[in-house]
């Protein structure tokens, strides 16, 4: 009889991150892992020391998906300018990897320490400020107002609650990043609205 083969941590995060992926991170322990390898739970905890362990190279492991498969492949094409390619790929990622996209950005951070900087989102900023012809400061707020509604229409479409096809989504986004631009660029167009 030949020897069971080995499995490798990469065996157990991969099962993992597929349990997330189709059942949701509820889903994730110790026997579904062992259970879609096919091996008792010994080999996962003789690789990860905690369940929590493993969950954080989950985590890295959709972050690095969504870079990878979604963000950098539309930042570097050309079917949208940079900025919006940005919002476009993480609303493409919460459709198409509804899970994942709950687990990485719609968990509970309160014991998680916030982020001191923009950190990742310097060059998205850097964008802003040279499109719209602002100082750092007002970038980062522009960014912050519209990161806030391309995350509102994320989080609708990765709870399905709401489906939109993705020339909509664009038309949505374009009408508030031109609605920003008027506003930060110094027209005040509130007079005009409440008309």
């Amino acid at each position: 009889m030949p020897p069971k083969a080995k499995v490798t941590k990469a065996d157990i995060l991969q099962a993992a991150a597929d349990i997330v992926r189709l059942d949701g991170v509820e889903q994730l322990n110790a026997r579904a892992v062992a259970q879609k390898l096919g091996v008792s739970t010994q080999p996962i905890f003789s690789n990860y020391a905690c369940m929590d362990e493993l969950l954080c190279d989950v985590i890295s492991y959709g972050e690095k998906l969504y870079y990878n498969s979604y963000m950098q492949p539309a930042m570097l094409g050309d079917k949208y300018p940079k900025y919006k390619a940005s919002g476009m790929s993480y609303i493409e990622f919460a459709k198409r990897e509804k899970e994942l996209f709950k687990l990485l950005y719609m968990r509970d951070r309160t014991k998680e320490k916030p982020p001191a900087d923009w950190g990742d989102f310097s060059g998205i900023i850097d964008i802003v400020q040279k499109n719209v012809g602002i100082d750092r400061d007002r970038a980062e707020f522009f960014h912050l107002e519209m990161w806030t509604f391309v995350h509102g229409i994320a989080v609708m479409m990765a709870t399905s609650y709401l489906e939109l096809d993705m020339d909509t989504v664009s038309g949505m986004i374009s009408d508030v990043y031109q609605g920003l631009v008027w506003k930060f660029a110094g027209k005040d167009i509130t007079k005009e609205v409440l008309r």
